[in-house]
């Protein structure tokens, strides 16, 4: 039996009224990390634990491009948080304000009416949001890669855009339908990009009207270089493996407009395109603007080494919601927004807050940045490991097993493996999942009201046919 489980608090027993309570807002790294930790450091009677988050997963992000491209599952990267968290109270919920005064949280379940949640000790890892900027269209038109939804979707959506350009005839219309657009090159972009490029390409063999030369990837960047922070060396032989798998990287462009069928550039070109993903960078979560607490770039709380905010010790903050010092790098430093500290800050986080309950003095938060792995498919991956340069298959090694490693338990880690063998030996299912039933109530999965009478596609067969389109 584990020291987790030998300490949880007896089935159906509540907590005394006098129980100190430690709301963890988020369930992403730091908050799952932080939740974890808790439970290993804290008796049942130091501390009631709540994690508020409307998911009952955490997600491993690093890996969401692999579930667009169908090399892993969705539930390969959800870590469910029933399997992994013993003695948290777990609140399917978003915390949609905060009373720093009256230290309550407002709370809005998936399902049912708002309601407060009381705090002592306040852990604010919300995360973060897609950024986006006053693109005419983006928000209409762009999609985004920051959610399982959004990864799963996107597979969905180019599988449907190459069905459809496999059914015209118009070669200005076939080509709208297989170009997609990513813009980012940052980590996020260049593994979508490569990725979905060889989904893509592995599936026009199943495609009788489709052609190589029918598709066009780009990865747009207003920067001048992919992937800045694996240095010049590295980004240059990213660069060169992006160029030879045929994807067209347009760097120091930028887009305009974003429209239906047309993405206009800022380099004069406007490619027929009806796919456009957004990866360039992101915000922290919106909820940090309503607290009336200093922020700092990107939205991101300003917290001490502690990880404390200076005007309230008793609320704490990590990873991408929060600008934590980096006391490794020059004075002024603030950590990079990565799955790699908001882990280590959730660790830290949990051990302050201990430290906190019992008033011992707090400790400062202190990690040498490990490298960073960048995997673009096949043996096109290239990795930094503790400053050590590396590419081709040592670095597609070094990747997946660091991945591997940093999946929270024995279970992901197996699933994640065995779905790189088994889409490694088999290869691909080019299958479209979603639904568009919305909720799945009776009612909206009943659809009669999709088919027209047969006056109705006698009318709409006329207009169809003397429309000029």
């Amino acid at each position: 039996m584990s020291r987790t489980a030998r300490r949880r608090r007896p089935a159906g027993q509540s907590p005394a009224p006098d129980t100190p309570r430690v709301l963890i807002v988020g369930g992403g790294f730091a908050a799952f990390h932080c939740a974890r930790e808790l439970e290993r450091l804290l008796d049942p009677d130091e501390a009631q634990v709540t994690l508020a988050s409307p998911n009952d997963y955490m997600l491993y992000s690093p890996l969401l491009p692999h579930v667009a491209a169908g090399t892993l599952n969705p539930t390969d990267i959800a870590v469910p948080l029933r399997r992994t968290l013993h003695r948290t109270l777990r609140a399917p919920c978003s915390i949609i304000g905060v009373d720093l005064e009256r230290k309550v949280c407002v709370a809005h379940p998936v399902i049912g009416k708002d309601h407060l949640v009381p705090w002592d000790r306040l852990a604010l890892c919300p995360g973060s949001v897609t950024r986006t900027f006053s693109i005419p269209g983006l928000i209409d038109h762009g999609r985004g890669m920051k959610t399982l939804a959004e990864a799963r979707g996107l597979r969905d959506h180019v599988l449907a855009q190459l069905e459809l350009g496999n059914t015209v005839s118009d070669p200005a219309e076939r080509a709208s339908h297989c170009t997609f657009v990513v813009v980012g090159a940052g980590y996020a972009g260049a593994e979508t990009a490569a990725l979905l490029q060889s989904f893509t390409r592995r599936a026009l063999s199943r495609f009788i009207n489709l052609r190589p030369h029918d598709l066009h990837w780009m990865l747009v960047d207003v920067a001048k270089s992919v992937l800045p922070e694996l240095g010049e060396e590295l980004g240059a032989t990213a660069l060169g493996m992006l160029h030879k798998q045929g994807i067209d990287v347009r760097l120091g462009v930028s887009v305009e407009k974003v429209e239906q069928t047309v993405v206009h550039l800022s380099d004069g070109d406007s490619p027929g395109c009806r796919t456009l993903v957004w990866t360039a960078g992101v915000t922290a979560s919106p909820l940090l603007a309503t607290l009336g607490l200093e922020t700092g770039r990107s939205g991101r709380l300003v917290v001490t080494p502690t990880l404390q905010t200076p005007e309230h010790p008793d609320v704490f903050a990590a990873g991408d919601a929060a600008a934590v010092p980096d006391l490794t790098q020059e004075p002024g430093a603030i950590t990079p927004p990565t799955a790699q500290h908001a882990q280590r800050q959730g660790v830290t986080l949990a051990r302050n807050i201990a430290h906190s309950l019992r008033g011992e003095p707090c400790e400062d938060y202190r990690h040498h940045n490990l490298g960073l792995v960048v995997d673009l498919g096949g043996t096109r991956s290239v990795a930094k490991p503790l400053g050590l340069n590396l590419h081709g298959l040592p670095a597609q090694v070094v990747s997946r097993g660091y991945h591997l490693s940093a999946l929270p338990s024995m279970r992901a880690r197996s699933k994640a493996a065995a779905s790189w063998v088994t889409h490694a030996a088999l290869g691909e299912d080019y299958v479209r999942v979603g639904d568009d039933a919305g909720t799945g109530t009776l009612g909206e999965l009943r659809d009669e009201a999709r088919y027209l009478s047969a006056d109705e596609a006698r009318a709409l067969a006329d207009e169809l046919t003397d429309s000029p389109g």
